[in-house]
């Protein structure tokens, strides 16, 4: 593990994964990442939570391409300053992702997130890291249960990873904490490019792995030491107890949701 405790370098992932995208088209901008959430657009939402983390250093934001940034005033400031770092989105989010850890220095651990991760906080931010840290694994994911989410917002659809010890949502949360950690970006592409071929994917992850998760036989714990074994990593979990940390951003029913949480109209005002 790294030591000494550096802060995390920051990678925010903000191109968009369409060339019209849905949310954005209804908001009337450029790119997701600009649509306004209580008035002040998404992205800097998350790097505002950013600037307040005690975990976390300057942010390298990946898209949305410079046009759109100047669309913002605020944002494009903030770039022309050199507050946050800019980077030109690849075509898929993984290659982003990829092409932004080879930027950046080996001896730092990364923290990779979203632009629609409205609700993100400090607090969210640096118990991730943290926990993280404590983890001795080389690569880890925030994930959050979904009984937790129901609870707070039973009328949230969010994408669930069902296991035999639970279901898990993704929190859009990840730590690369060594240098052999940032292998997992590109095992992500190699993935990824193969979207479409859903043999050739699951002969990446493994046949025994994915016949044993569509039986209902696999747990978190069991999943996460095969894929290990299968990129030869350590790879782990944060399991984060804030609803909202599972909340992004994908499509309509998505930004009304946030909307009506952040007026505190949710049905729970309680949910973490």
């Amino acid at each position: 593990m790294i030591s000494a405790n550096p802060p995390f370098s920051v990678v925010v992932l903000a191109g968009d994964r369409q060339s019209r995208d849905p949310v954005a088209e209804h908001a009337g901008v450029s790119c997701k990442a600009l649509v306004p959430v209580a008035g002040r657009a998404m992205v800097l939402r998350v790097l505002e939570a950013l600037s307040e983390a005690r975990e976390v250093g300057r942010p390298t934001l990946v898209g949305p391409s410079m046009t759109s940034i100047e669309e913002n005033k605020e944002l494009a400031e903030q770039v022309r300053s050199g507050l946050v770092q800019w980077m030109t989105p690849q075509a898929t989010p993984s290659t982003s992702a990829f092409e932004a850890l080879q930027s950046l220095p080996v001896d730092v651990p990364v923290l990779l997130t979203t632009a629609d991760h409205a609700l993100l906080t400090p607090e969210m931010i640096d118990h991730f890291c943290s926990e993280a840290r404590k983890s001795g694994c080389d690569v880890v994911a925030g994930v959050a249960r979904h009984e937790l989410i129901a609870q707070a917002f039973p009328e949230s659809k969010r994408t669930v990873t069902k296991l035999n010890d639970g279901g898990y949502c993704g929190c859009n949360l990840f730590a690369f904490l060594t240098p052999q950690g940032r292998k997992a970006a590109d095992f992500w592409r190699k993935v990824e490019q193969e979207r479409k071929n859903p043999l050739r994917i699951i002969r990446i992850i493994g046949w025994t792995t994915v016949l044993r998760y569509l039986l209902g036989r696999l747990s978190l714990d069991q999943a996460l030491q095969r894929l290990s074994k299968k990129m030869q990593l350590q790879v782990g979990v944060v399991r984060m107890p804030y609803a909202r940390a599972a909340v992004d951003v994908d499509k309509l029913d998505d930004l009304l949701l946030v909307e009506s949480i952040l007026a505190g109209k949710q049905l729970n005002p309680s949910a973490p």
